[in-house]
């Protein structure tokens, strides 16, 4: 018993571990953790890649690329578009997260395989996709009776000769979409109504004013101009005070900016002369609203479709 005590007062030479490993909280000795790789540095040469691609894409017809202070509703305005749909068409969960430089799509994608009709051809031909609309150049030979013959059958007898049988008819293709000319002229043919009883105080203007002002006093009637459905309600497009977005067509868009109260909301229809909000002062500085008509997303002279007063 007195050896064993005299051995536990001995005092130990400390180890030094020199391979790098650390001591743990609880005494025990653990090796260092293995450094993970991370995620390569993007060269320079695809970043310029890259921003050239978006450029590229960004000049073709349906896309957009996102500039210093855009906001989807902003996007959606400029374009002729529900915001809600460019949102959809580029997968974005967050509304209030874009980035500058970032492309999107600001028109309805197309249908998967519309426009082209795959043609059958007889065994070994070539497999052609043409337009709907494509018509066959004159003098463009045409496939004889002996491009294809139906396979024998099993245990019958092959004749010394036989007639040749001509190919099974090719389905006739769907007819063409109608132009888009005509789509154009349903969607122009709306009847309009002023959207306030004021004075119109402030005309349109090409490139400085954007729709036109017609003053009045707080709390006057503010109506929808044309039948049509509610894409927007709220405040958050800077300068526009409470606005009121209405999409009547995939054509024309109407903007109702500066009122007090909004009695109407988002997904909403709403007919011609259905009041819709109170005029007021918001983001402005004086009690008017604010009216904008817009083709195409292009903001066009209200006066120019608006009747007579």
């Amino acid at each position: 018993m007195l050896l064993a005590g005299c051995a536990t007062g001995i005092n130990q030479a400390p180890v030094e571990d020199r391979s790098g490993s650390r001591p743990s909280p609880g005494g025990q000795t653990t090796a260092p953790a293995a450094a993970l790789p991370g995620p390569p540095a993007a060269s320079a040469a695809a970043l310029e890649a890259q921003a050239r691609a978006n450029a590229e894409l960004a000049n073709k017809p349906g896309f957009y690329q996102v500039k210093p202070g855009d906001t989807l509703i902003r996007i959606g305005l400029e374009q002729g578009q529900n915001w809600r749909d460019v949102a959809r068409w580029n997968n974005i969960d967050n509304p209030n997260i874009i980035e500058v430089g970032q492309v999107l799509r600001v028109a309805p994608p197309a249908p998967e395989g519309a426009g082209a009709v795959a043609r059958p051809v007889a065994q070994g031909g070539r497999v052609e996709a043409r337009p709907l609309d494509a018509k066959t150049p004159p003098g463009t030979p045409t496939p004889g009776p002996d491009a294809a013959s139906p396979p024998a059958t099993a245990g019958s007898a092959t004749p010394a000769a036989t007639t040749p049988v001509p190919p099974a008819a090719t389905p006739a293709p769907p007819p063409p979409p109608a132009p888009p000319a005509a789509s154009r002229e349903l969607d122009d043919d709306i009847t309009w109504g002023w959207p306030a009883a004021g004075t119109l105080a402030a005309p349109f203007e090409e490139g400085r004013n954007k729709g036109m002002a017609i003053v009045g006093k707080a709390g006057d009637p503010v109506f929808a101009a044309a039948d049509g459905r509610v894409v927007y309600a709220g405040s958050g497009l800077r300068g526009y005070g409470n606005l009121i977005i209405v999409k009547h067509n995939n054509t024309y868009l109407t903007a109702y900016a500066h009122n007090q109260v909004l009695l109407v909301k988002e997904d909403q229809a709403v007919r011609r002369g259905q009041r819709i909000a109170e005029m007021g002062s918001t983001d402005a500085e004086r009690v008017q609203l604010h009216f904008e008509i817009r083709r195409q997303g292009k903001p066009i002279d209200p006066v120019r479709l608006l009747p007579p007063r």
